[in-house]
């Protein structure tokens, strides 16, 4: 299949590679240092070497009947591609990032017989333009696996080595995720800028975050989803504070934080909008 990703960094770059090596024709739409970095290699390296050939391209052509354009974005970056993707020939766009937000927004902008979203189960850096990934293997399918709303692609993603389940409640299954990643992101974000774990206070204030963002999905009217994470609002505080104490020790969650807390604050800014009355410990966590 023809297949164009937007926004080829960690996660899409992972996309790209694994497309590729299945067999599709795969091209790539980026900007800045990494459009000058796939123009001179022309695939996805890894850091082992691996090569997937893609093509590359500074802007999507939107005469291009591409079965589907993979949008790997930022939220705060989408409004920027949306009149490409609402001119787009492509048959299927989806969206694959982390929001808050209602999805009517970007289904009306490509059709809603186009529109598609997912969420990745990935684990991935770019390190001077080559790809480190671990992608979240089916024995794993209890923490999580990557998740779209359209079967089809499920099996495709699946078939070229990212295991992908799907999901019909996609907007439940996002505001819940969200209210479960704002702490995480936080607690990453100053563990990185400090060089040390978090206090107990600060733990238990994330922790208090955590729950008032369970609360709020509730209360929109959303079950939590998947329906396993409700035992998160069972667990006492301490042991959610705990968590989170351990969590500010982990090198790996520690190196997240050098993405910095831009994505936190727009999962929150999204929070605090859908509920301003119910979301007084969030807004007092906003890095």
């Amino acid at each position: 299949m023809k297949i164009a990703i937007v926004g080829p960094g960690a996660i899409g770059s992972t996309f790209a590679f694994h497309l590729s090596r299945a067999g599709h024709e795969v091209t790539v739409v980026a900007r800045g240092a990494r459009l000058a970095w796939l123009e001179k290699e022309r695939a996805i390296v890894t850091t082992d070497e691996r090569r997937a050939p893609v093509e590359v391209s500074a802007a999507l052509d939107t005469t291009t009947p591409w079965d589907l354009v993979l949008v790997t974005v930022l939220e705060s970056q989408v409004d920027a591609v949306l009149p490409a993707l609402r001119q787009s020939a492509a048959r299927q766009v989806m969206f694959m990032f982390n929001t808050f937000a209602p999805l009517d927004r970007l289904r009306d902008a490509v059709g809603a017989q186009r529109f598609v979203f997912g969420f990745p189960a990935i684990l991935a850096e770019l390190q001077d333009g080559k790809l480190k990934a671990r992608v979240i293997p089916r024995s794993f399918s209890a923490v999580q696996l990557t998740i779209v709303t359209d079967p089809a692609w499920a099996e495709t993603f699946s078939r070229a080595g990212i295991p992908t389940d799907t999901q019909a409640d996609m907007h439940s299954w996002l505001r819940t995720h969200a209210a479960l990643v704002v702490p995480v992101m936080i607690t990453a974000d100053r563990a990185h800028k400090r060089g040390s774990g978090l206090s107990w206070t600060e733990s238990r204030q994330l922790a208090s975050g955590l729950a008032e963002g369970f609360e709020i999905v509730r209360s929109l009217g959303h079950p939590v989803t998947p329906s396993n994470l409700a035992v998160l609002g069972r667990i006492p505080a301490p042991v959610l504070t705990l968590g989170l104490w351990l969590l500010s020790r982990n090198p790996t969650i520690v190196a997240l934080g050098g993405q910095g807390p831009g994505e936190a604050r727009t999962l929150i800014d999204a929070m605090v909008a859908a509920a301003p009355a119910r979301s007084a410990t969030l807004q007092s966590l906003r890095p």
